[in-house]
């Protein structure tokens, strides 16, 4: 691991300042540091109480970001070796109990959950173009009132989903959806 590369701050909360370590992989791109502020901007600074399910952890940045911002649960799932071996170690140094780390790919974690989280953050590999076949796996995962953050090197169709916020950094799209309720007819 390069020392000063391979490292990710936690901006706020309980876990502010700690640096974790994350390995070189393919695809491996943390979610910036103004993107995960906005991000939490948006979703409000604190999560108290809420679950997040963070798939495609990678780094971990935005799921640690989570738990120091007071999240009772937060799920990570990553199927490569390297990143969960570090992923678990820093849930370690950390002492971070309310954080479950998953050996699994997230497609496949998707299918087979049962559970419903008030936030889920998709951020899969740039290159893998995977958004359009996520985004209706994660819909019946979000609790009712539920945010599902989306990050890419472009944003799929949106169609079903209400936009809360969206932006763009560098070469990075993210947006923060939720779930269109269907009232009926009037």
């Amino acid at each position: 691991m390069t020392a000063n590369r391979n490292r990710v701050r936690i901006i706020a909360g309980r876990y502010r300042r700690r640096l974790l370590s994350f390995p070189d992989a393919d695809g491996l791109r943390p979610t910036p540091d103004r993107v995960r502020e906005t991000l939490f901007n948006w979703l409000g600074q604190e999560l108290d109480g809420l679950s997040c399910l963070d798939l495609f952890a990678g780094s971990g940045a935005l799921g640690f970001e989570a738990a120091s911002r007071g999240a009772r649960r937060v799920v990570m799932v990553e199927k490569g070796k390297a990143p969960l071996m570090a992923l678990k170690a820093n849930r370690l140094e950390l002492g971070a109990d309310e954080i479950e780390v998953v050996a699994m790919d997230a497609l496949m974690y998707l299918k087979s959950c049962r559970d419903r989280f008030d936030v889920i953050l998709l951020d899969p590999p740039f290159d893998a173009d995977l958004l359009p076949v996520l985004l209706p796996l994660a819909r019946p995962r979000l609790a009712e009132g539920g945010y599902l953050y989306i990050e890419g090197r472009s944003l799929p169709d949106l169609s079903g989903w209400q936009v809360e916020r969206q932006g763009k950094a560098g070469v990075v799209h993210y947006a923060l959806l939720r779930v269109v309720v269907d009232t009926g007819p009037i």
